[in-house]
Order: C-alpha cells, then structure tokens, then sequence
C-alpha cells in the first residue's frame, strides 16, 4: 500500500511517501512544499493546492495521512493558519478521490516510540531506526510527514491491495 503523509503549514508543507508491505516500510520520496513569503493568503493556498495535486498525481497514493489541528492556548493563531493549509490538503483528497486518514499528534507518537509524549528528536530517531536511513529527518516538516505515513501504516496493517 502507497501512503503519503503530510505535515500541513502555510510557509512549509512537509511530505513523505511510503510503500507498506508485509516486509515493512520503504522511504520512496519525501520533502517539502514551500509557498513564497510575499504572496497574500490566497495565493498561498493557491500555491499549496497546485503542488499538493502535482504530488497526488506523482506519487499515485492510496490513502493521505494527516495531523489532526491542535491549537494550544498561548498561539491560536497558528492553528488557523495550519487549519487553512490543511483545508486545502483534505479538499485535493476528496477532488482526487483519494482517502484521507487523520491522526491526532499523541496517537502519532505513540504508534512510533510507544509514548504519546515523545520529544521530536526521539521521534526523528525512531522513523531513522524503522526505516534505516543514514542520517535523522530534516526538517521537522519532513520527519512529521514521515511519521504520520508511519502511524497510518501501522493502523491500516500491512495490507497488501490485491
């Protein structure tokens, strides 16, 4: 099975697609999507929605996985502007008619390091271990696209589609 995971943002877009296979999980790309700085709202949103269905069309996948929005008191802000990005990631699954699975950030870390309450570097150095890269993750955007592909993978099994 083809999973893409996606880190929504509005300036950085991390991505990772995986292959899932009874034998395990192979990296098969991963990066990021970066909308321009001086471009309004909307023509970031463009932006995103253009590379996110260049992707879909690229990587062929069978579902997208994606972090559930959590907003923490102190910075609402950002959790708006994440929920625009990631607006326009769940409208290109549903016009792609690709499915779509959402993972609140706990059960992502979970799934991986088996606590909910893993820092980011224990997470870059876990998704390093299970699929056997030379070097951590980067960026961040990067590392948490590839552990949301992680967690739907370990949530759908490894099902081989027939």
């Amino acid at each position: 099975m083809r999973v893409l995971g996606v880190d929504p943002g509005l300036q950085v877009c991390g991505y990772a697609c995986l292959d899932s296979d009874p034998l395990g999980e192979s990296l098969v790309e991963a990066g990021v999507v970066r909308t321009t700085a001086d471009l309004p709202l909307e023509g970031k949103l463009h932006q995103i929605a253009v590379d996110f269905r260049s992707l879909l069309d690229r990587l062929r996948p069978q579902v997208v996985a994606v972090e559930q929005l959590y907003a923490h008191y102190a910075h609402p802000r950002t959790a708006i502007l994440m929920g625009h990005a990631r607006g326009v990631i769940l409208q290109c699954c549903a016009e792609a008619g690709v499915r779509l699975t959402s993972y609140s950030a706990t059960r992502i870390k979970k799934s991986l390091t088996g606590s909910g309450r893993a820092s980011k570097e224990q997470m870059q150095r876990t998704i390093r271990t299970i699929l056997s890269l030379a070097e951590v993750p980067q960026p961040p955007d990067v590392a948490d696209a590839i552990a949301a592909a992680l967690c739907c993978a370990n949530a759908i099994g490894r099902i081989v589609p027939t």
